[in-house]
């Protein structure tokens, strides 16, 4: 096997003694439990060490790998300068990795290097083995705004690159846990940030990585976690092999969790293949989404299937209900991909002749047109979901007492600039998270005065 281990770290600056200067002393158990890894890495003897940071470059559609021979990088922007490092990269490792992807047209690569120097995502673990085993040449990666099943995936290229070239390689994932554990804490409480760690320790505790594609990511952005993107790599890079699971230790009293665990490989174990088993689970759960749309959403699918397949926008098809051709108003087409936004356009008003022409439209639209999105590929479309939005009357309200996030879409209005967001949506709890975003999307000002409007839609999907 040439991945050996893998490794869950946090990575507090203030956990380096220049920078913590004392304060270090409240996270003991996370420096003793780093002390322990970084001679465990070291008697471990790794040739090259796979760092997935949080803090690396990170796109929407792209894993960026660093290119080049080395890198230094210090805590100068943590008003400790003097604490510095170089290391040298696994030019021949990263070579093979963007090989592997580039040849299946998986998202990875060289390109968009923004920053050389290092991130203190990467140098707060390196700064610990550095002190144990410097034998080793580095493999740093950034996440990105793609699926859970994307991060697995790239864990796997990391294992086929390590076993081709025969390196005694270690993964590490770098990444804090939840940022909201405390009132006092960075970013303050949400009950969603403890609930997190206690979940999220308890999968990596025992190992479960198939548990990790579960965390609805609304949740793990309420909660403000780090690293599960790194941890779902990890364990992309750990697929279909026995590993010894160690828990090592987990503590959050500055308000953010830090939990370290540790995995040494012990064999082949076919039963852990998890990105297979979530692929299967996955395409089950399509296949009854499929199997349970509407009138509605089969036109906006069969719209998209056709347009992206062939650039020939599809007529109204006979034998619809006959609602859709009587009646006029404004549609919005959602379309998301694993779980993710993949694009959504729509009306306010009825710009066609029938509601039907309407989400022949807007469909062709939300998967080509959506300025957010780059245009869905033929590839997608088996994983996609959809919904569509039929919209009542608009009226206009005078006070957002009048509104209500789950029953209510908000249209708001600053002259000729207007938002709007539809309602019931995933992550947007209130009345006031659903009015600054539309105010964002229509680029109005949180101060500015603006009129406000709202509609119920008629969700199919």
């Amino acid at each position: 096997m040439a991945v050996i281990a893998a490794y869950m770290l946090p990575h507090p600056p203030l956990i380096v003694p220049q920078i913590g200067r004392g304060e270090e002393r409240l996270i003991q158990k996370t420096i003793d439990a780093y002390g322990q890894t970084a001679q465990k890495i070291a008697a471990q003897g790794p040739e090259t060490i796979v760092v997935l940071s949080p803090h690396q470059v990170m796109y929407a559609d792209y894993f960026h790998i660093s290119p080049g021979r080395s890198a230094a990088g210090d805590f100068g922007q943590f008003r400790a300068g003097d604490v510095s490092m170089e290391v040298s990269y696994d030019r021949e490792f990263v070579e093979r990795l963007c090989s592997l992807t580039r040849a299946s047209g998986f998202p990875a690569g060289t390109q968009g290097e923004q920053e050389k120097r290092l991130d203190h995502g990467t140098m707060v673990p390196l700064y610990f083995v550095n002190h144990c085993w410097k034998e080793y040449r580095l493999v740093r990666i950034g996440l990105s705004g793609l699926s859970f099943e994307k991060h697995y995936e790239l864990g796997q290229y990391i294992q086929q690159a390590a076993a081709e070239l025969g390196r005694r390689t270690i993964v590490i994932a770098s990444g804090d846990l939840s940022h909201r554990l405390k009132e006092d804490g960075p970013y303050g409480y949400r009950e969603e940030g403890p609930a997190y760690d206690s979940r999220i320790m308890d999968v990596m505790s025992k190992g479960a990585f198939g548990e990790l594609f579960a965390f609805p990511e609304t949740f793990c952005d309420r909660a403000g976690e780090c690293g599960h993107r790194s941890f779902v790599i990890m364990a992309g890079a750990l697929d279909g092999m026995a590993v010894i699971s160690r828990p090592l230790s987990y503590e959050g009293p500055f308000g953010v969790g830090y939990g370290i665990c540790e995995y040494e490989v012990t064999g082949s174990d076919a039963k852990r293949r998890f990105g297979e088993i979530q692929k299967k689970r996955e395409r089950a759960r399509l296949q009854k989404c499929k199997e349970q749309e509407d009138a509605y959403v089969r036109l906006a699918r069969r719209t998209i299937e056709t347009y992206i397949r062939t650039g020939v926008q599809i007529k109204v098809p006979d034998a619809l209900p006959q609602e859709m051709y009587e009646r006029c108003a404004g549609v919005f087409v959602s379309i998301k991909e694993d779980g993710r936004l993949r694009g959504c356009i729509g009306t306010i008003r009825p710009l066609q002749a029938s509601v039907a022409e309407e989400i022949v439209h807007n469909a062709v639209s939300a998967s080509t047109q959506d300025p957010r999105f780059s245009p869905i590929r033929e590839e997608e479309l088996e994983r996609l979901t959809i919904s569509v939005d039929v919209l009542g009357d608009t009226e206009k309200i005078t006070s957002t007492a009048q509104l209500d996030v789950k029953r209510y879409g908000v249209i708001v209005t600053k002259g000729q600039k207007r938002g709007l967001l539809l309602p019931n949506l995933d992550g947007v709890d209130s009345v006031e998270e659903q009015i600054a975003i539309a105010r964002q999307k229509a680029g109005i000002g949180e101060k500015e005065s603006v009129e406000l409007e709202r509609f119920e839609v008629v969700r199919h999907g």
